[in-house]
C-alpha cells in the first residue's frame, strides 16, 4: 500500500507493455507486403499515378469544338481562292496563234494609207480604241491574215485583198512588208498572198480538220476589228454547212456558223479551236438591219477549203 501519498514502487516486478497504434500496425502490414509482393506492388502503384495523370490532363483540357459546315466550306475557299488560277481556255487559244496572226492593209495608188484613199471629207484612221461614226467607211481595206507555213504563206479574204492595187501585212512583231496576191479562190472568197520580206521570227500557224467540230465547241476569233489589235472574241460554233448567198457575190457554202464577235477588220482572220489550231477563216457576218457591224451572227470558210486553195493539207 502507498504511504505518506508516495507512488509505489515495483522493484523485481514485469515492465507494462505498451499497444501499437493503428499507424503503427498498417506500416508494419504494409512493410511485410511490400517485402512478399514488390514487383506488383510497383506496378499498381505505377498504373495508380498514370491513372491519376490521365484524370489530371482530362480535367485540365476543354473538349475539342466541333466544326460546323459553314467554318469547312470558308477555310476550304479559302485554299482554293489562295491556288493561282489556271489561264482561260481563250486565253491560252489566242497566246497559241497570235504569232501566225497578220494585219492586212490595202492601198490605192499614191495613197499611203487605207484613209488617204478615201473621198474628201472621210476622217482618217483613228487610234486605236478611237472610233468614230463613220468607222464602217474607213475600214474597208483594213483585213486580217494567217501565215500557214514557212514560206510566209498568208491566207485572207478575196474582199480585203482583191479589190487593192497594192498590200501591206504587219507581223506580230511590229515588221511589215508588201505582198502581193499569188492565188484566188473566188467561191470561196479566199485570197492566198506572200509578202516580199519575211520576218526574222516566222511561226506558222497549226491547222486542224473542221471536222471534229461540234455546235456548241468554243472557238476564238482572233483579228483587227475596225482596225484595232490583234483582238480575241470567243463565242461557240452556232451550226455547220450554213449557206450564204449576198447580191451580186458567189454562193459562200459549207460554212461554220460561228457567235464570236466579228466586224469589218476579222475578215481573213483564224477561227481557232480551244488548242489554238486554226479550223476556219472568218470571212462573213450576217446583220438584218443591213450595218456592217456584228449581230451574233458570222461565219467562216472551214480550214479544209481555204488551206486546199494553197495547197496545204491541215490533217
Amino acid at each position: 500500500m502507498a504511504r505518506d501519498g508516495v507512488s509505489p514502487v515495483y522493484l523485481d516486478g514485469p515492465e507494462e507493455q505498451t499497444q501499437p497504434t493503428l499507424r503503427q500496425r498498417l506500416g508494419a502490414w504494409w512493410s511485410r507486403l511490400y517485402q512478399r509482393h514488390q514487383g506488383p506492388v510497383l506496378v499498381g502503384a505505377g498504373a495508380l499515378v498514370t491513372l491519376l495523370l490521365i484524370g489530371a490532363y482530362d480535367l485540365a483540357t476543354p473538349d475539342p469544338q466541333r466544326i460546323s459546315d459553314w467554318q469547312f466550306m470558308t477555310a476550304v475557299n479559302k485554299v482554293v481562292d489562295e491556288r493561282p488560277r489556271a489561264p482561260s481556255i481563250e486565253s491560252v487559244a489566242y497566246a497559241t496563234v497570235i504569232k501566225s496572226v497578220v494585219r492586212v492593209d490595202g492601198y490605192e495608188d499614191g495613197a499611203e494609207d487605207p484613209a488617204a484613199a478615201k473621198p474628201e471629207g472621210q476622217a482618217e484612221i483613228p487610234a486605236e480604241g478611237k472610233v468614230e461614226e463613220d468607222f464602217h467607211e474607213r475600214f474597208t481595206a483594213v483585213g486580217t491574215g494567217v501565215v500557214i507555213d514557212d514560206q510566209g504563206t498568208i491566207l485572207t479574204n478575196l474582199h480585203v485583198a482583191g479589190a487593192a492595187k497594192k498590200l501591206r501585212v504587219q507581223f506580230w512583231d511590229g515588221s511589215e512588208s508588201e505582198a502581193v496576191i499569188v492565188g484566188a479562190r473566188p467561191e470561196s472568197d479566199l485570197a492566198i498572198i506572200r509578202p516580199l520580206q519575211l520576218p526574222d521570227e516566222l511561226e506558222p500557224a497549226t491547222l486542224a480538220t473542221s471536222a471534229g467540230l461540234n455546235p456548241g465547241d468554243e472557238v476564238v476569233a482572233v483579228g483587227f476589228p475596225f482596225g484595232i489589235g490583234p483582238s480575241a472574241s470567243a463565242g461557240v460554233v452556232s451550226g455547220l454547212g450554213r449557206v450564204l448567198a449576198e447580191d451580186g457575190q458567189p454562193k459562200l457554202q459549207n460554212l461554220i456558223q460561228f457567235d464570236a464577235a466579228a466586224n469589218p477588220g476579222n475578215s481573213g482572220g483564224p477561227l481557232v479551236n480551244g488548242d489554238g489550231e486554226v479550223v476556219g477563216i472568218v470571212t462573213a457576218i450576217l446583220n438584218p438591219s443591213g450595218l456592217r457591224t456584228f449581230a451574233g451572227i458570222g461565219f467562216a470558210v472551214p480550214i479544209e477549203n481555204a488551206a486546199a486553195a494553197a495547197g496545204e493539207n491541215p490533217l
